[in-house]
């Protein structure tokens, strides 16, 4: 009953609409013929060929109206395709208005000049009929309290008038004034809306106006630029938003919906990655994909953007049933045509991966699986070396049995130098691939980077659950730096390393400038819209087992290069010959239940190795900022 009601109102609305355009036909032809005569009466001579320019201009224009569509839009949205639809059907109209009082009476009493004025002033009357309207609906909104707060947008850009037009139709919130830096944008008006001042002026325009939530839409800013609006929005004691990046906004839709909380990647970002898409589905389309450790942040971020590229099949593999559980319920939901299954196990059961490939047939392998933690695979130092290395040279061994086109190794920044327990067992995964590659056909690409922000286990989820206790922020130096970088843009350059790789290289990523993890506990908690040091305090307890002050992405004899994309750095990989390196992995086996004896094989499979001491807890200390 309700669509039925529904449909009866666009009907009857539309033939509303369409008597209105009626009206204005004949109501044109009567201005045109008194502008003729410069507003005075119009003489009675010219009364026949005023009624035969009415009687021709009626049928026509109702015939051109309805052919071009001006009753598919809606008055509240009119816009400038309407207006255009209109130009052409009073054209079209005119035309054949014009023909018939030529065919008819040879244009007897109708001034030339009337059939040039009666479309202008009807496309003037038909167009600025709808532009009132919306505008007037537009004002009631703003001053009916449909928006209930009011909103400073930051940004006067395309993105910034897109969002107020969005805000205007669907937003609870109402832009009272926009902050630019441009000069040339000062005190002009975008979509009605008036350039009130500079970014600097957040502070003063929030409590001159009375502003709720500051809006921030600039898709492009820089992250020195989100840290001045969030520092700022913080001193004025008012929330902010932000649209996506340029990378997350890739469809261009600007809309009210796709404002969200400003994140800690917002201010820890870099330039946006540009991926070579076509390189990446060449590579992956139509190929049968097996992702190890396919539950984890990386490996379910892989898959979801593996799914994007139509692969024949994907395989997700990981021993946590909840993790495989979460990514295959996400890729059945997101992505109901890609053809996936998941397999639960361990990348150390020989028999269980060999089963596997013998019924996928894999082409291309993203092994992602391994421990990561630091501290942990420090005091278990058995699982690290068996799920790190013994897992590696299981799965990698399957892909030469199994004819593997491409076998693609996720490693670290820990793998060089190492100083801990994880970073060695990377490293000797590192090196195992490397030798592999020289002895047989498949191509086995290693990736090198650092930190991913928010992944899990790492520091910010820990920083947000100590924020949202009430702190303290525990960070273990006040000097100690991490490379970083999204989940989203290590997936996208793991995925390009793997198409451009040609067997044999160590990818590194460029993780841009390191980042002070002090200074990351301060963003988190400005974020959280509280000040470091007086509402939650920032204490440190001292460097863990395992841990460096400031990690390296390659080696000094390594030499980096460039490659074809600007992101991807190629370090030169060292000879390894492997039965050498094979023998030693094997003498690990034997040492591996003793953490003592397991520690003496890696520094004899990676001499770098070198273990810190263990460092005596010290009393967590108050920084002073």
């Amino acid at each position: 009953m309700d669509a039925r009601r529904d449909g009866w109102q666009v009907i009857r609305s539309r033939w509303t609409v369409f008597l209105h355009d009626l009206l204005w036909i004949p109501l044109a032809v009567l201005l045109a013929y008194w502008v003729r005569f410069n507003l005075t009466p119009i003489p009675h001579l010219y009364f026949s060929g005023m009624l035969l320019v009415m009687s021709l201009a009626l049928p026509a224009h109702a015939v051109t109206l309805w052919m071009f569509g001006c009753y598919r839009g809606i008055w509240r949205y009119a816009s400038v395709p309407d207006l255009v639809r209109i130009i052409k059907s009073v054209a079209l109209g005119a035309l054949a208005t014009f023909l018939g009082a030529f065919l008819f009476e040879r244009l007897q009493g109708v001034p030339r000049s009337v059939l040039m004025l009666y479309p202008i002033l009807l496309a003037l009357g038909l167009g600025g009929s709808r532009m009132l309207y919306r505008v007037f609906k537009d004002r009631l909104m703003s001053l009916g309290g449909q928006a209930s707060e009011r909103a400073l947008i930051v940004g006067a850009g395309r993105a910034g008038e897109l969002l107020i037009r969005d805000l205007r139709h669907h937003g609870p919130f109402l832009p009272v004034g926009l902050v630019d830096d441009a000069k040339e944008k000062q005190g002009h008006e975008v979509q009605g809306v008036r350039v009130r001042g500079r970014l600097d002026d957040i502070g003063r325009l929030v409590r001159a106006y009375d502003v709720n939530i500051v809006l921030i839409a600039m898709p492009s800013a820089s992250r020195q630029t989100m840290d001045r609006v969030v520092q700022m929005c913080n001193e004025a004691k008012v929330p902010c938003r932000t649209l996506p990046s340029l990378t997350e906004l890739a469809d261009g839709r600007v809309e009210f919906s796709r404002l969200r909380p400003v994140t800690v990647e917002d201010l820890l970002g870099r330039d946006p990655v540009v991926l070579d898409s076509k390189t990446i589905s060449d590579f992956l389309r139509g190929k049968r994909v097996v992702v190890t450790g396919g539950g984890g942040s990386i490996g379910a971020e892989l898959c979801r953007q593996i799914a994007q590229h139509d692969p024949a099949m994907l395989v997700i593999v990981d021993n946590s049933e909840y993790n495989l559980y979460c990514i295959d319920q996400e890729l059945a939901a997101g992505f109901p045509s890609l053809m996936f299954t998941s397999a639960l196990g361990n990348v150390q059961d020989e028999a269980a991966i060999e089963t596997l490939f013998s019924q996928v047939k894999p082409e291309i392998i993203f092994h992602a699986a391994a421990y990561k933690h630091v501290p942990i695979v420090e005091e278990n130092v058995a699982e690290g070396v068996r799920n790190n290395i013994f897992g590696t040279r299981v799965v990698a061994d399957a892909a030469l049995r199994h004819g593997v086109h491409k076998f693609v190794l996720i490693s670290t920044d820990k793998t060089v130098n190492p100083t801990n327990v994880m970073g060695t067992t990377k490293r000797v995964a590192e090196l195992y691939c490397q030798a592999l590659n020289r002895e047989e056909s498949t191509h086995f690409v290693t990736t090198r980077f650092g930190n991913v922000l928010a992944s899990n286990g790492s520091v910010v989820p820990l920083f947000e659950r100590q924020i949202k206790a009430g702190g303290p922020v525990t960070v273990t130096d006040p000097d100690i730096t991490r490379y970083f970088m999204t989940i989203h843009e290590a997936a996208s350059l793991i995925m390009q390393a793997g198409a451009i790789g040609r067997g044999g290289e160590i990818f590194v990523l460029d993780m841009g400038e390191p980042v002070r993890i002090r200074d990351l506990a301060e963003k988190l908690i400005q974020l959280s819209g509280l000040k470091p040091y007086q509402d939650i305090q920032i204490v440190y307890t001292g460097l863990r087992p395992g841990e460096k002050m400031h990690e390296e992405l390659f080696y000094t004899k390594e030499e980096l290069q460039g490659t074809t994309h600007p992101k991807l750095l190629l370090a030169n990989a060292m000879p390894v010959s492997l039965a050498a390196l094979s023998a030693d992995i094997d003498a690990l086996r034997d040492a591996v239940s003793d953490p003592e004896r397991a520690k003496t094989a890696l520094r004899a499979l990676v001499p770098e190795f070198t273990p810190q001491e263990q460092l005596p807890a010290r009393v967590a200390l108050r920084l002073v900022k």
